[in-house]
């Protein structure tokens, strides 16, 4: 028995040895490891001015509640009691618990951001209730104008397991916001930055003591936008009340000035998740705010179109120059045995008319002849070298690309021929031709150029945030348009000039005395058939069967700096509705941004190398967080 007893001891001390001595350095390290952490450190997301320097969407401080679950000893006790110190909502439990689930019990967890000082303070005092729960000072996205810019900037939300999948999530450590549309979704990598680490020594509750390496983060890269903040809000402030979309381009190099939804809506309430009631309204408006309707919105370009088919007429010879064609109050289509009438929208007719005038004064006639003798197949080839039926490429998201109807088309999506009359039609904008706002501005664009082309873009220059070096972007020059004679572009441009100059042209009355000369085209849409007639009157019209009102324009009609596009849904005739915004837009644009030199109107110098841009202070500047009660 006392051999047994030696014998245990004997090896007890030999074990006791071997821990002590001889692997006393592999147990040093794993007890080091048991309180030290690596904490991710999130990168400043870049921030976003627009041409001139303005602030877009920015970094403000601000502090979150956060939880680290292996930490927490009842999670569901912990959450109840935390709720009478700060204000959480069932959207913040459910969106955490969802969260929670999509991470390490080890990694931190949101669970309510943009904490008030009151909140803070109250926190900072019961700290030693809550192991596993702490302040964290960081720095929130801020939308400086509201819903006056998300259609073109968009804005970031709480990142998704579904995005988590699409990047690189060592990157993404202790990143909890995600651009989810617009600028901010488009350009999420450049924005993002990479990720830094801290090396911290925690104690037995996990409280940080100090910390013992640091790497720092590189903060994400600042975009500087084609956009005129002041422009947009002035393009905003025209459309309240009203659901339409306003676009602005640069024609020399297709810098998106504007872009314009309304109605609209807060991206801030999206930032830090927006409640469910919230979410519902936006939802269910009927108003639609959430859709972009400048990317998206797909609508029948009505009489806007008719600058485009003059010149396929001219350049193809169904037309020219100098012909005069008699318009009466309606056209039929030859030989057809049900002689139907194409009205047009004078009940008296034009009399004879050329090119011009048909443009001037919006002849419908004139185009019915003219769709017909082009046919739809060299209607559809020659529209499209304007852009019209597929997307623009702009670099955005959720941008739609319109149609140009063919015959095949027809078959595949209805299931039945093409008929003369739909040509017919499609020659004033009408029947199954669908645009955007986007595509019509760039189509503008490239009228007053003379078919000289630039894809549209919003992202005009980027700022490295450690160098602060600004690299311009190019314009990216597209395929031009080449007509076989330049008489071609006099002829529709003096028409879309004289819509705004002459007591004949459909937007006389809105351009009247105006300070700049403008060439533009009024359009006006039918949203339903066989609802108007010659003696109804818009306000006796449904408001959902009201006409949609277009206005595309560019000015100086003689040297073009801005193109825009405007659609006013059930707004009526285009004249009343969408010119009255065109012209707010190019006055602000042209009294703000040019300056005459040699008796001519230029643009202001505003090279992005010359821009003071603000910026806001990295994260490890914000004000830490008070202390308070045991740590």
């Amino acid at each position: 028995m006392g051999l047994a007893v030696i014998g245990l001891y004997g090896a007890m001390t030999a074990r006791l040895i071997y821990l002590q001595v001889i692997d006393h350095e592999h147990y040093a390290t794993l007890s080091h490891d048991n309180r030290v952490h690596i904490v991710a450190i999130p990168p400043p997301r870049g921030l976003i001015y627009d041409r001139h320097g303005v602030l877009l969407a920015e970094n403000v401080p601000s502090y979150s509640l956060d939880v680290t679950p292996e930490q927490v000893p009842n999670m569901d006790r912990t959450l109840d009691a935390l709720k009478s110190v700060v204000a959480l909502t069932p959207d913040d439990i459910r969106r955490f618990r969802q969260a929670m689930r999509q991470k390490w019990p080890f990694q931190t967890v949101p669970l309510r951001f943009d904490l008030s000082q009151e909140e803070v303070a109250r926190f900072a005092v019961q700290r030693y209730r809550f192991p596993g729960v702490d302040i964290k000072a960081r720095l929130r996205r801020y939308y400086p104008f509201g819903g006056a810019m998300v259609d073109a900037v968009g804005y970031v939300s709480r990142l998704d397991v579904g995005e988590l999948q699409q990047v690189d999530a060592a990157n993404y450590e202790g990143t909890s916001h995600y651009g989810k549309t617009g600028i901010e979704a488009h350009y999420q990598a450049r924005l993002h930055g990479r990720v830094g680490y801290d090396q911290v020594e925690v104690n037995a509750k996990g409280r940080q003591i100090r910390v013992l390496s640091h790497q720092p983060p590189i903060p994400g890269d600042d975009l500087i936008l084609s956009l005129d903040a002041g422009l947009q809000s002035v393009a905003e402030q025209a459309l309240a009340g009203r659901e339409g979309a306003a676009v602005a381009i640069d024609p020399r190099n297709g810098d998106v000035l504007a872009l314009v939804s309304a109605p609209s809506y807060d991206p801030n309430w999206f930032v830090d998740g927006i409640s469910r009631k919230r979410y519902e309204s936006l939802r269910n408006n009927p108003w639609r705010p959430l859709f972009n309707r400048a990317l998206a919105g797909q609508y029948p370009p009505g009489s806007t179109i008719k600058p485009f088919m003059a010149l396929a007429g001219l350049n193809d010879g169904v037309v020219t120059v100098d012909e005069r064609i008699y318009c009466g109050p309606y056209w039929q289509i030859p030989g057809d045995p049900a002689q139907r009438k194409y009205r047009d929208w004078n009940r008296y007719g034009h009399g004879m008319t050329d090119v011009s005038k048909a443009i001037t004064q919006s002849v419908d006639v004139y185009f019915y002849r003219l769709a017909f003798g082009l046919g739809i197949d060299r209607m559809h080839d020659f529209l499209s070298r304007f852009g019209l039926g597929r997307e623009t490429g702009i670099d955005t998201s959720g941008e739609m690309g319109g149609l140009l109807p063919t015959p095949a088309w027809k078959r595949r999506a209805k299931n039945t021929v093409w008929y003369p009359g739909n040509t017919v039609v499609a020659g004033i904008g009408q029947g199954f031709v669908l645009t955007t706002p986007l595509q019509l501005a760039d189509a503008t664009a490239a009228l007053a150029m003379h078919g000289e082309r630039f894809r549209p873009r919003l992202l005009r220059a980027v700022r490295d945030p450690v160098t602060r070096d600004i690299q311009t972007r190019l314009p990216e020059a597209e395929s031009p348009i080449r007509l076989k004679d330049a008489a071609y572009w006099r002829a529709v441009l003096t028409g879309m000039r004289n819509v705004t100059q002459r007591p004949d042209g459909t937007a006389y009355r809105q351009f009247r005395g105006f300070e700049y000369v403008v060439a533009g085209k009024t359009g006006t849409a039918q949203v339903t058939s066989h609802i108007h007639s010659d003696n109804a009157r818009e306000g006796a019209i449904p408001y959902r069967l009201r006409d949609n009102g277009l206005f595309i324009a560019f000015a100086p009609a003689d040297h073009p700096l801005i193109a825009v596009a405007v659609v006013v849904e059930h707004g009526g005739g285009g004249d009343v509705s969408a010119a009255p915004v065109a012209r707010r837009m190019i006055e602000y644009y042209l009294q703000h941004n040019t300056e005459t030199r040699g008796g001519q109107l230029v643009l202001k110098s505003d090279l992005p190398s010359q821009l003071d841009l603000q910026h806001t202070e990295p994260v490890d500047r914000v004000t830490s967080v008070p202390s308070g009660g045991a740590s």
